[in-house]
C-alpha cells in the first residue's frame, strides 16, 4: 500500500507544485517580463516561490493521490478481495495513516522554519524587481514611453547597430503645458559606464521649447509667447535611467507576519496586546479624567470651555444639583439670550474636540489590533494548513473506496471540485477574521471544521461497505420510500 501510494503522491505533489507555481508567476508578471533579469535572478524567484506554494500543494497532493490510490483498488477489486480475507479498512489505511501523519507534523515544521525565511527572501526579491527599470527596448512605428519625462517615436531602426532613424521626442518633464519636442534625423542610445544614465546622441535636428511658461500662467493669454529654435548637428542628452538590479534590504522586512515563526509570533503578539491595552487604558482614563466624568461644577463656578479674551460667564445658584434633563433646561433657560449663545458654541466646540478625540484614539489603537490580527491569522495557518493534510485524506481515501474509479479522470474532477470548495471556504473565515467580524481562530479553522465532519461520514461509510454513490442503491431507496408513502395514504384515505 505505501509503495503504490509513495509513487501517485510524488507524482500529484509535482503537478500541484507546478499548477500554483503557474498561478503565483501569473500574479507577478509584470514584475518579471520586460526587466532584462538574469538567470540566477530568475531562479531564485522560482525557488522561493516554490517553497511559498509548498503548504498549500500538499493537502491538494495528499486528496488526489489518496483518491486515485484507492479507486485503483477499488476498481481492480483488490479492495475487496482483502476486506473478504478479514482485513477491515482501517488496517489497509493504517500504514498510510502512519505516512500522512509524519507528513503533516513535518508541514507544520516546514511551515514554521523554512517557510519565514523563504517569504521574507521572496517578498525581498519581489519589492527589488518592482524598483527594477524595464529593459530598453524602443519599438519601431509607435510612441515609446519606457523612459521617465519622455515620449519617443522611431519610424525606423537599424537591426545591426540599433541607430534609430527619423526620430521625434516630446519632453514632458516640466508638465504637459510646457512640452519641448526635438525631432533627428538620426540617434544612438547607450547606457554610461556605471549603467546609473541613459546617453542618447542625436544627429541633424531641430529643438523646440516654449521660453514663456510663467507669463502664460499668469496673464493666461497664448499669444505673443517667445519660444527657443534650436538647429544642430550633434546633441548630446543625458538622462535618468538606472538599470542595475539592486537588492531591497530583508531587515525591514524581520517585523512583518510572513517572516516569523510560531514562538516570534506569540511574542509579537502579546507584546503588541500588552501595550495596546496599556495605551487603551490611559486613553479611558484620560477621557474620564478631562473631558467628562472629570469636570464636576458645583453652583456658582466659571466654564472652563471659553475662549480667555471674552467675559466669564457665571452659573446661578441652584437649590439641588441638576440631576436630570429638566433641571438641565431649568439651568439654560435662566441664561440670557446672548449667553444660550454662547454657550451652545462652547458646547458644539466641546463636542467636536472630544469626537475628534474619541476618533484619533480609536485610529491609533486599531494599528495595533490590525497587526496583531495579522500575527493571530499567520499562527493560525501554521496548523491548518498542516491538519488539512490528515483531513484530506480521510476524504479521499474512502471516498476513492466507496466510488471504485481509478485513474486520471474522475478522482481529479473530484479532487478539483472539494479543494476548490475548501479554498472558498478557507479565504472566506481568513477575510472574515483579517476584517475582526469572527475571532482569528474562528476564521482560519472554519475549513476544518466544515471538512472533518465530512471525512469522518465517508471514512464510516467507507468501514460499512455503504453505496453511497451508487445509482441502483439510490434507486433502490426511493422505490421503497415512494412505496411506503402510497401504502400511508391508502390507509389515510381508508
Amino acid at each position: 500500500m505505501l509503495k503504490n501510494f509513495l509513487g501517485l503522491f510524488f507524482a500529484t505533489l509535482f503537478i500541484c507544485i507546478f499548477i500554483l507555481l503557474m498561478q503565483f508567476v501569473w500574479m507577478h508578471i509584470q514584475d518579471l517580463v520586460g526587466k532584462g533579469l538574469p538567470l540566477t535572478v530568475l531562479a531564485e524567484f522560482f525557488a522561493y516561490a516554490v517553497a511559498t506554494v509548498v503548504p498549500l500543494a500538499l493537502p491538494l497532493a495528499i486528496l488526489l493521490a489518496s483518491l486515485i490510490s484507492f479507486g485503483n483498488l477499488g476498481e481492480r477489486f483488490e479492495l475487496i478481495s482483502m476486506k473478504a480475507a478479514g482485513i477491515s479498512l482501517f488496517r489497509i489505511m493504517a500504514p498510510l495513516m502512519v505516512f500522512i501523519s509524519m507528513i503533516s507534523v513535518g508541514a507544520f515544521f516546514f511551515s514554521n522554519n523554512v517557510l519565514p525565511k523563504a517569504q521574507t527572501k521572496l517578498w525581498a526579491l519581489i519589492f527589488s524587481l518592482r524598483q527594477k527599470s524595464p529593459e530598453l527596448s524602443i519599438p519601431v512605428g509607435e510612441f515609446y514611453s519606457g523612459i521617465s519625462g519622455l515620449n519617443v517615436y522611431v519610424r525606423q531602426k537599424d537591426p545591426v547597430d540599433g541607430t534609430l532613424f527619423d526620430v521625434m521626442i516630446y519632453n514632458y518633464s516640466n508638465g504637459f503645458d510646457n512640452v519641448s519636442v526635438t525631432v533627428a534625423d538620426s540617434a544612438r542610445l547607450f547606457f554610461t559606464a556605471d549603467k546609473k544614465y541613459l546617453v542618447l546622441r542625436l544627429y541633424q535636428g531641430e529643438c523646440f521649447e516654449n521660453l514663456g511658461k510663467d507669463d502664460k500662467k499668469a496673464t493666461g493669454l497664448a499669444k505673443n509667447i517667445p519660444y527657443r529654435r534650436e538647429t544642430f548637428s550633434a546633441k548630446q542628452l543625458l538622462l535618468d535611467f538606472d538599470s542595475d538590479f539592486s537588492r531591497y534590504d530583508e531587515s525591514v522586512l524581520e517585523d512583518q507576519h510572513v517572516s516569523k515563526n510560531v514562538v516570534q509570533l506569540i511574542q509579537s503578539i502579546d507584546s503588541v496586546q500588552l501595550e495596546a491595552h496599556v495605551r487603551s487604558q490611559e486613553q479611558s482614563e484620560q477621557l474620564v479624567r478631562t473631558k467628562y466624568f472629570g469636570r464636576e461644577r458645583e453652583a456658582g463656578r466659571q466654564i472652563d470651555v471659553q475662549p480667555a479674551t471674552e467675559k466669564p460667564l457665571k452659573l446661578p445658584k441652584l437649590t439641588k444639583p441638576a440631576h436630570n434633563e429638566n433641571d438641565l433646561d431649568q439651568l439654560y433657560a435662566s441664561f440670557s439670550v446672548s449667553d444660550r449663545k454662547r454657550v451652545a458654541q462652547l458646547m458644539r466646540e466641546a463636542v467636536t474636540n472630544y469626537s475628534n478625540q474619541v476618533q484619533y484614539n480609536a485610529l491609533i489603537l486599531d494599528d495595533a489590533q490590525r497587526y496583531v490580527r495579522r500575527h493571530e491569522i499567520e499562527l493560525h495557518r501554521k496548523f491548518t494548513l498542516a491538519f488539512a493534510c490528515l483531513i484530506f485524506f480521510f476524504i479521499g481515501a474512502p471516498l476513492g473506496a466507496i466510488i471504485r474509479k481509478g485513474g486520471l479522470g474522475a478522482p481529479v474532477v473530484i479532487s478539483v471540485v472539494l479543494f476548490i470548495i475548501y479554498y472558498i471556504i478557507d479565504n472566506t473565515g481568513y477575510k472574515m477574521a483579517r476584517e475582526a467580524l469572527w475571532p482569528c481562530w474562528t476564521g482560519m479553522w472554519l475549513s476544518s471544521m466544515v471538512l472533518l465532519p465530512i471525512g469522518i461520514f465517508l471514512t464510516y461509510k467507507a468501514a460499512t461497505d455503504s453505496a453511497l454513490f451508487n445509482p441502483e442503491a439510490w434507486l433502490i431507496g426511493w422505490k421503497k420510500l415512494k412505496t411506503q408513502f402510497q401504502t400511508r395514504k391508502r390507509q389515510h384515505s381508508i
